[in-house]
């Protein structure tokens, strides 16, 4: 064994040695570590300067403006997220008979709301999916979704089809299980809607 290592370094071949492994460079960042004594030029207050909001732990100062109303207050709002509302994905009927056409779709049976998925026609809904008039329907189909406009149910049953719709609004109750005021004075209003209209 000796002599073919001798033999090698003979040849000019380089071996490395234990005590010369090391990382290749830049793969391991350095952490700088504060406070460790003046000499380090980053000891005492760390390199927060003195006292101040800022040299303190915890203290977050993003968006302050030194006092004066700061932009993402100053800049104008519009609109609002209403957290009451019903969230439903939206299919057309032209991306519907689309998918039909491309055999995405089957229309052997019953299309619901997973088909749809599947198909890649309809996203992740609270509310399930409303199906909307835009476009035309040739195409035979027995649909069952969420809600559907007034456009989209003419246009399928003119086709031959038919839907069914599955959502209910929800009643927000209180405490005791009861509907709450502004429920009550819904449900009044519908009452005497009713009754004015000769319903009842």
């Amino acid at each position: 064994m000796g002599a073919l290592l001798r033999s090698l370094v003979g040849h000019g071949e380089v071996f490395m040695k234990l005590n010369e492994i090391r990382n290749n460079p830049g793969a391991h960042k350095h952490k700088h570590k504060v406070g460790r004594g003046s000499s380090s030029g980053l000891g005492k207050t760390s390199g927060r300067g003195v006292k101040g909001a800022k040299a303190r732990t915890g203290t977050k100062v993003y968006g302050f403006e030194g006092g004066q109303m700061p932009l993402h207050m100053r800049i104008p709002k519009r609109g609002f997220n209403n957290i009451f509302g019903n969230d439903f994905s939206e299919v057309n009927l032209n991306r519907l008979q689309k998918a039909i056409d491309e055999k995405r779709l089957k229309i052997d049976g019953k299309i619901t709301e997973e088909i749809l998925r599947k198909a890649g026609l309809a996203h992740k809904s609270r509310d399930g999916v409303r199906l909307l008039g835009k476009g035309t329907l040739t195409a035979k189909i027995d649909i069952e979704v969420a809600g559907v406009s007034a456009g989209a149910r003419e246009a399928v049953e003119k086709a031959g089809g038919s839907v069914a719709t599955t959502f209910t609004k929800a009643v927000y109750r209180n405490k005791k299980g009861e509907p709450g005021k502004r429920q009550k004075r819904r449900s009044d209003a519908e009452a005497q809607r009713l009754s004015r209209n000769g319903h009842v």
